[in-house]
């Protein structure tokens, strides 16, 4: 459950591409979603941005917290934050950090950025460690990658197939490479109407918790948002599948073709 979570963050997060230089998100966007793992409504998670300042820096910060409610928490207790603090101006993580509970497992790690000496100082605060791990200027965290696709590239750059590329960072496994996928153009039904979808196949490791490497498929809105509407997964055991259930603060219209 633990890594379903983690993936469905970074994927809510991970919602297409600006097809004009207009910017994508505002302070104070607020995300809901609701969780389904089976036939269990298994939890909701929540994506909310503010303007701060970091260490004389303006920055944007988000929190994504995620739970499991219900019947669901009875088998398997969730409750994780994460948040990151990245620039106004050029989108780079400045902070970030990972705070969660799965059933026991602990964990609450803090990653500062270092873009002077090419360093993220990854800090353990359960276990009292630290570590420096080497990164470049074009790295991104969990959280914060999402809203640099969103202003950074521009649809019409893509074609059906081709796929984009990003450095992550986000634990003390280093650095990994996320691989998305567009697929074309589909529309959903939602509990706000029809709403005409940009459709991606994230790329994800095979094995224990994914049944195949493509196992996975994102929607976003194809307009000026791309916020998340709906996130499909073929697991190991069972299915999940999750919805926009609500939403606030949106720094453009969200465009709803009504019935």
């Amino acid at each position: 459950m633990k890594k379903i979570l983690i993936t469905f963050l970074l994927l809510c997060s991970l919602s297409g591409f600006s097809q004009e230089k207009v910017p994508a998100f505002k302070a104070g966007e607020w995300l809901k979603f609701r969780i389904h793992y089976g036939f269990l409504n298994a939890s909701y998670a929540t994506l909310h941005l503010s303007s701060k300042n970091l260490d004389g820096v303006p920055v944007y910060h988000v929190v994504g917290e995620g739970k499991t409610t219900g019947f669901a928490s009875i088998f398997f207790k969730v409750d994780d934050t994460y948040e990151s603090y990245f620039g106004r101006h050029d989108g780079k993580p400045y902070r970030f950090i990972r705070k969660i509970d799965e059933g026991g497992y602990t964990k609450d790690i803090e990653i500062d950025f270092n873009y002077e000496k090419d360093t993220a100082v990854l800090k353990d605060n359960k276990n009292g460690t630290q570590m420096d791990i080497p990164v470049h200027d074009r790295i991104q965290d969990l959280l914060s990658a999402s809203y640099f696709l969103r202003n950074t590239y521009g649809l019409d750059q893509f074609e059906i197939g081709q796929s984009i590329d990003l450095d992550m960072l986000f634990d003390d496994d280093g650095v990994f490479k996320f691989k998305l996928k567009y697929l074309g153009k589909e529309t959903l039904r939602t509990k706000f109407g029809k709403v005409e979808c940009l459709k991606f196949r994230p790329m994800v490791q095979s094995g224990r918790v994914f049944k195949e490497k493509e196992s996975l498929t994102l929607w976003v809105s194809n307009d000026l948002n791309k916020i998340p509407i709906r996130i499909k997964a073929d697991l190991a055991v069972g299915s999940l599948k999750a919805d926009l259930d609500g939403y606030n603060g949106l720094r453009n219209q969200f465009r709803i073709i009504m019935k």
